[in-house]
């Protein structure tokens, strides 16, 4: 079989279908040089559960439930440390504006039985000393985690070529090329023009910081906020390095401007005043694969069962990751004629639902 993009996905989808004995090739000039590589990596089934994304809401919170035993089994497999960190995720407003803002979907997110619990501005201070004294309020998420994407690429990779894997670095144009009963297109924004399917990239502007002295950064849990209006996220790690993110811009190129990293350097200060004093060592843009409704593509193509698509995952590549390879590699084992409709967390995904948008790939 073929995997065509060594992303997350790709890489993930790859290693799950060695260790259960089949050959499989990934084809992708440059690994993990994607959306992976600029994404922040949190696990936020919670904080990122939006109105109206209700069956993607359940996705994240099935994947986000395979992530510990998804991590604890690839750090076995490769030797390599994730950065898997548990200590949960607050979710911040600056302003009285901001936490209605706020308040608003967190009634929405308890709603859905989610574990999302208000804090008042002196509990939020308790837990994070570092956060502003402006700070409104807020709540806590504590089962929305966090990785290090670069990290999970580095792991995925080597677990894959130990289970047997094979990687080829060389673009794939068209999947004519493509000698392989089956193939797993999990090309990012690239499946689009491979498959047809209305894929589109939406841009990311991200930036890393570093705290002084090469110690770890004054805080340890994920912050996500409002301020002033800006939405903001802010993810330490324990080797100093701070992701502060991100943008969301209907556009296709990679160019970093200077008035995205302003928005988002005031915005991260004004939450963690503390990060005015750290190093800013990289400023980056990704394109994230967008779909029309903002769930992933994860099934057979249309008229040819040969070919399984796993993409269109958008701001939730990283958290989907588990999910995503578990149900490709079940559909590959199972074969062309099983039904892709056995797991109901496949049904909201499978690229049927766009048979009417699919352009000749």
């Amino acid at each position: 079989m073929a995997v065509v993009g060594g992303g997350a996905v790709g890489l993930a989808v790859a290693w799950r279908c060695a260790a259960r004995g089949l050959r499989v090739t990934v084809h992708d000039p440059a690994p993990g040089s994607g959306a992976s590589h600029v994404a922040a990596g949190m696990l936020s089934p919670v904080a990122e559960a939006y109105f109206g994304e209700r069956e993607l809401t359940g996705l994240l919170v099935a994947s986000a439930a395979r992530w510990p035993a998804f991590a604890a089994e690839l750090t076995a497999a490769s030797d390599v440390d994730l950065g898997y960190r548990t200590e949960g995720t607050l979710v911040v407003g600056l302003t009285g504006d901001d936490l209605a803002e706020a308040q608003r979907l967190w009634s929405y997110q308890r709603d859905l039985g989610l574990p999302i619990s208000p804090l008042r501005p002196s509990e939020l201070r308790d837990r994070e000393p570092a956060l502003a004294t402006r700070v409104r309020g807020g709540a806590v998420a504590p089962g929305d985690h966090q990785v290090d994407p670069r990290r999970l690429v580095t792991a995925l990779r080597t677990a894959a070529e130990r289970a047997g894997a094979t990687l080829v670095t060389h673009a794939v144009r068209a999947l004519s090329e493509l000698d392989a009963r089956v193939t797993v297109v999990a090309a990012g924004c690239g499946a689009a023009a491979l498959t047809g399917l209305p894929v589109r990239p939406v841009k990311g502007q991200i930036l890393r910081l570093r705290a002084p002295d090469g110690g770890p950064p004054g805080f340890r849990h994920v912050v996500r906020g409002y301020a002033d209006g800006e939405p903001v996220y802010l993810v330490p790690r324990e080797n100093g390095e701070v992701v502060v993110g991100a943008t969301v811009e209907e556009r296709a190129d990679t160019d970093v401007t200077a008035g995205a990293v302003l928005r988002l350097l005031r915005a991260a200060v004004d939450l963690v005043p503390e990060l005015a004093e750290y190093e800013l060592v990289e400023a980056t843009a990704g394109l994230r694969p967008g779909t029309p409704d903002n769930a992933p593509i994860i099934g057979p193509l249309p008229g040819r069962p040969g070919v399984l698509v796993a993409t269109g995952h958008h701001r939730h590549g990283i958290v989907l990751t588990p999910v995503t390879a578990d149900l490709v590699t079940d559909l590959i084992v199972a074969g062309p004629t099983a039904p892709t409709t056995a797991d109901p967390l496949l049904a909201p995904c499978t690229p049927e639902r766009f048979a009417g948008q699919r352009r000749p790939g």
